[in-house]
């Protein structure tokens, strides 16, 4: 904070709230779920800060995330573990547009985030909260990237990390929780596989449970994808967002900060259409907007190359369909042969080497734009949500060879 803000509250934080049945909880004691077993969310006096806070005030602070400092849980600036996490670029992408026939695209790039994934931002806050409200010690399953994110923070925040993952997610995110001293384990399945063997540490060895809506602050962080982006498009939406769907905490988020924000006055009434993107091989938020259902149904032999996506049934799935549906938006699931296709597109005429799971969001972009559910004047968005270099084995180099001193052919 500059000497302007001395004074002034940091945060506006007053209560959990639980998302399915509205039960209340106290916000400044270590908290997991709601006794129902749903979700819990933080609450803020949004009047209060509207009262202290203009809008346009955010313009003049650091170009990081905890610029939101007040719509955040940490309640004091020496409590943040930070690595320079947030303000990605938002990029207009004209050539891709203009081949699928979308006059306005645009990407939201979270692969310049610490730990190259948007998993850095839940991680931040996240952390910072743990440490303030005395933990010392983490445990968390993964697919991958969301590990490797709170194991490099819990480093930098002097806690102790338990890290479980499935066999077979991308290597480099075992690298990234071996070398900042997580103690790492890797199951023979899925990251339900890896969450009951995480549960039994969290029961057994004092650890506490910082999986996916297993505590509250990781949505805090991911909300300021949200935040950001009104803010960089002038306070205002635009009329599509794509967002990939695992456990659902980002898309969750998004409409988190957009109804804090149209609560506070600083956006108008209209809602960007937000679509929930999951890949065919794991589609249960697919199947259950199809379906009309409230909730999803476990998906059974769950496998995409969208690693990061492969979560057969979503703690929060009600909260992601309540966002889908409210906002007027759509669920899609794409063939891992479409992921593959938009990747290498993207990279072609834009130079993005997006993750697969952003590709996927390109690749529902081309399908929603052949099927006319977004219009060629539709400003859309796209959320990348992480860096492709992290996924090396997914892009096989065929180049030739040629002698040392050897001419090359004309092409």
């Amino acid at each position: 904070m500059g000497p302007a803000e001395q004074g002034k509250r940091f945060s506006f934080l007053t209560h959990l709230e639980c998302g399915r049945c509205g039960r209340r909880y106290g916000a400044f004691i270590p908290q997991g779920r709601c006794e129902c077993g749903s979700p819990l969310l933080a609450r803020y006096d949004l009047a209060g800060v509207t009262a202290q806070t203009a809008r346009a005030e955010f313009a003049t602070r650091a170009p990081s995330l905890w610029r939101y400092h007040e719509l955040l849980p940490v309640q004091s600036q020496d409590m943040i573990v930070t690595l320079g996490e947030g303000m990605t670029p938002v990029i207009p992408m004209p050539r891709l547009g203009a081949e699928w026939g979308a006059g306005n695209l645009i990407m939201k790039d979270e692969s310049l985030l610490p730990t190259g994934t948007f998993k850095a931002r839940g991680a931040a806050v996240g952390v910072s909260r743990a440490r303030e409200l005395g933990i010392e010690r983490i445990a968390m399953p993964t697919n991958g990237n969301a590990g490797a994110a709170w194991a490099t923070y819990a480093a930098r925040a002097g806690l102790d990390a338990l890290i479980v993952m499935p066999l077979d997610a991308p290597e480099i995110t075992r690298a990234e929780c071996y070398i900042t001293g997580a103690r790492l384990y890797l199951v023979d399945g899925l990251i339900s596989d890896a969450g009951a063997i995480s549960a039994t540490a969290v029961a057994a060895q004092g650890y506490t449970d910082t999986a996916t809506f297993k505590e509250p602050y990781r949505l805090e962080g991911k909300k300021t994808m949200g935040l950001e982006l009104f803010e960089q498009l002038g306070w205002r939406v635009p009329d599509v967002i794509l967002y990939p769907t695992g456990g659902g905490v980002g898309l969750i988020g998004i409409y988190k900060a957009l109804l804090e924000c149209q609560e506070m006055g600083w956006l108008g009434g209209k809602m960007p259409r937000l679509v929930s993107v999951q890949a065919s091989g794991c589609a249960p938020i697919v199947r259950a907007w199809e379906e009309g259902a409230a909730e999803s149904r476990r998906w059974e032999n769950a496998a995409t190359i969208a690693f990061g996506v492969t979560v057969p049934k979503p703690l929060g799935d009600f909260l992601v369909l309540d966002a889908v549906r409210q906002t007027g938006g759509c669920a899609i699931a794409v063939d891992d042969e479409q992921t593959l296709a938009a990747q290498a597109r993207v990279a072609a005429l834009e130079g993005a080497f997006v993750c697969p799971e952003g590709a996927a969001c390109f690749a529902a972009v081309e399908q929603l734009r052949k099927d006319t559910w977004i219009s060629e004047d539709d400003e859309v968005v796209v959320f990348n949500t992480g860096a492709g270099t992290k996924y090396p084995d997914m892009v096989s180099v065929h180049a030739p060879v040629v002698p040392k001193g050897s001419a090359l052919p004309e092409g």
